[in-house]
């Protein structure tokens, strides 16, 4: 079951290995997964500096990512996180063993990223369960499907007016 308390660098949780990490960032939220010792795997851009900048425009459209062993504490910074294995009801973990390991064979591996396809939850979730889930993923493509046909709809009505108005004259 996942964690429902939130931790910072000040106030750390007790994260075991294998453990999704949320990392609760201003706009969104970045996902890891807990190695032990303090350490978590990630993906961040390729080209970019310290973990904290993952916040930045270019992390959003970058194709590109490069998978890295960080400590949680520097990852999270500023921000907050918690222990969210949020998919464990629906998904079977791998074990722990294996779980690490894969994480192990792909550290400073560049990896292909695509916010909506391909992103950190997406990276986390497959080595956890041999599955790539993102629901982060899933409401972004549901906003993106309301707003395109509410935009749809909105065309379609003001082309009816202005037709309507043609006729009245």
């Amino acid at each position: 079951m996942a964690a429902t308390a939130s931790f910072s660098v000040t106030r750390p949780g007790d994260p075991e290995p294998g453990d999704l990490i949320e990392i609760f960032r201003p706009a969104y939220q970045h996902w890891a997964l807990y190695l032990g010792d303090g350490y978590i795997i990630n993906v961040t851009p390729v080209d970019e500096g310290p973990p904290a900048t993952f916040a930045s425009a270019k992390s959003v459209f970058s194709r590109k990512a490069r998978v890295r062993m960080q400590l949680l504490k520097d990852v999270v910074g500023n921000d907050t996180y918690h222990i969210n294995n949020k998919y464990d009801d629906t998904y079977a973990p791998l074990p722990v063993e294996e779980i690490i390991r894969r994480a192990e064979y792909l550290i400073d591996q560049e990896v292909s990223y695509d916010l909506l396809g391909n992103n950190c939850e997406h990276f986390v979730t497959l080595l956890r369960y041999g599955e790539g889930i993102s629901d982060q993923a899933k409401r972004a493509i549901g906003a993106i499907g309301f707003v395109t046909a509410a935009a749809g709809a909105f065309s379609l009505l003001g082309l009816l007016r202005s037709r309507s108005r043609e006729k009245q004259y």
